[in-house]
């Protein structure tokens, strides 16, 4: 089968899978005056005290409105917070979430849903698609109503924080962790969700929102211990753990190279790095095409891409730039801590589906962007050093988007048996071996 062929193949599976297809295809046809005012005064803090003054999790506005799917009201309320949360660098912050109250539960439990939105535009994040928002990036989170629907039938009360923040620092995990958490804060302080400080939470996310996922369970313990106690577990899947390793993997894919100027921008937005005097002139031209782009904006639509056709010669290695090394190493969750809860992880191992055909030492195989090897050292890695059991498992004739359909049941029921005080299972001692998830070592220049 030709390249060509592999690619297109690639596309229509990556977004058939992801439902965006048809949104998107909507999202398109949709009258701009059906859309939300971009300049939404809800989302901006404008309080006399400075936000440092309030602790993590307090609520700042609240609203409440139609759920909408596709610019369209539904009869479901959605309950909006404006919050006060933490960013990547430590720096108060304010957010939004939604909650989503089910027809048939109660206030004992809730699920936190995290939203694989993947974009570099505030404008595409879930809360403004749930208030009334068209958008072509935010394609993704209407058609995540295929997952949260059957959440909602379930009795769970949902959760749905806008998980990269106000300024959509892609791929910035410690960031999404506390947006997560502190969206849980807050959804339990403000009466009108009818959430408590004794609800139970599960957290749950699939590829960017796996990145909330984890990094919300993993830094609970020592950021938000009224919340980690509260938890149950998490599940997730495709998960994104050495950003270093991804971007290797990725480079060169017929699909999914397009995370790489994503990620970069991400990264260096999060950490306040600029990075436009490494990148040539082809490199700055793609910085300046996705500066507000998504994932629909790059998958498949740079096929071949690579890190050194976008840097100049002398930064061939991205290693070589100390800033850049620096916060890829802050955002490998092989160097942050163990969750203390029971986790269910989730992971593809069929990326030729999808257009990566990487196979580098060291780096091995994965779904087409997440890497199989580095997700099964988090894995162990949990196993060894943590109390609580983690249930495993890996999809190797499955891609990235394709592994979703064997995954969301099973995360759902695996969610099920943890609210109904089930013991979790344990793939520990089965899991074969991965990759070294060491922190990324500084190269010279080429």
């Amino acid at each position: 089968m030709s390249k060509a062929a592999v690619r297109l193949i690639s596309v229509a599976v990556a977004a058939a899978a992801m439902a965006a297809t048809p949104v998107a295809t909507a999202v398109a046809a949709t009258p701009a005056a059906a859309t939300a005012s971009a300049s939404d005064p809800f989302y901006a803090y404008s309080g006399s005290e400075p936000l440092s003054s309030f602790a993590p999790g307090t609520v700042l506005k609240t609203r409440t409105l139609p759920y909408h799917v596709i610019g369209i009201p539904t009869p479901l309320k959605a309950v909006q917070l404006l919050y006060r949360t933490t960013d990547a660098q430590g720096r108060p912050a304010a957010n939004v979430t939604t909650v989503v109250r089910s027809l048939t539960g109660d206030s004992s439990k809730a699920v936190s849903y995290q939203s694989f939105y993947d974009s570099l535009n505030p404008q595409d994040s879930p809360s403004r698609a749930i208030a009334g928002d068209v958008t072509l990036g935010g394609a993704i989170p209407n058609a995540e109503a295929l997952f949260i629907t059957p959440l909602l039938l379930q009795g769970y009360n949902l959760v749905i924080p806008d998980t990269e923040g106000q300024q959509a620092n892609f791929a910035a995990g410690p960031e999404y962790g506390t947006n997560t958490l502190d969206s849980i804060r807050a959804a339990t302080k403000a009466a009108e969700t009818g959430l408590n400080s004794t609800t139970s939470f599960g957290l749950i996310g699939y590829s960017g929102g796996a990145i909330a996922t984890n990094w919300a369970a993993t830094l609970a313990p020592s950021y938000a211990p009224d919340v980690n106690r509260r938890l149950v577990g998490y599940a997730e899947g495709g998960l994104l753990v050495d950003p270093a390793h991804n971007l290797k993997y990725v480079d060169g894919s017929l699909a999914w190279s397009g995370v790489i100027p994503m990620a970069v921008i991400g990264v260096s937005r999060s950490y306040d790095i600029d990075l436009k005097s490494y990148l040539n002139s082809y490199g700055l031209s793609v910085y300046k095409d996705l500066q507000r782009g998504s994932i629909i904006n790059a998958l498949g639509h740079y096929p071949g891409l690579t890190w050194k056709k976008m840097a100049k010669p002398e930064y061939a290695n991205p290693n070589s730039i100390p800033a850049f090394l620096t916060a890829m190493n802050k955002l490998n969750l092989g160097s942050a801590a163990t969750p203390t809860v029971p986790g269910f992880i989730g992971q593809g191992n069929g990326g030729v589906l999808e257009g990566t055909f990487s196979n580098r030492p060291g780096i091995g195989t994965g779904d087409g962007v997440m890497v199989a090897g580095d997700v099964r050292s988090l894995a162990r890695q949990y196993c060894a050093t943590g109390s609580s059991p983690v249930k495993y498992n890996q999809y190797d004739l499955l891609s990235h988007t394709g592994a979703t359909l064997a995954w969301a049941p099973t995360a759902l029921g695996w969610l099920n048996d943890r609210f109904a005080g089930r013991t979790a299972p344990s793939d520990c001692g089965r899991i074969a071996s991965g990759n070294s998830l060491a922190p990324e070592e500084p190269a010279p220049l080429s």
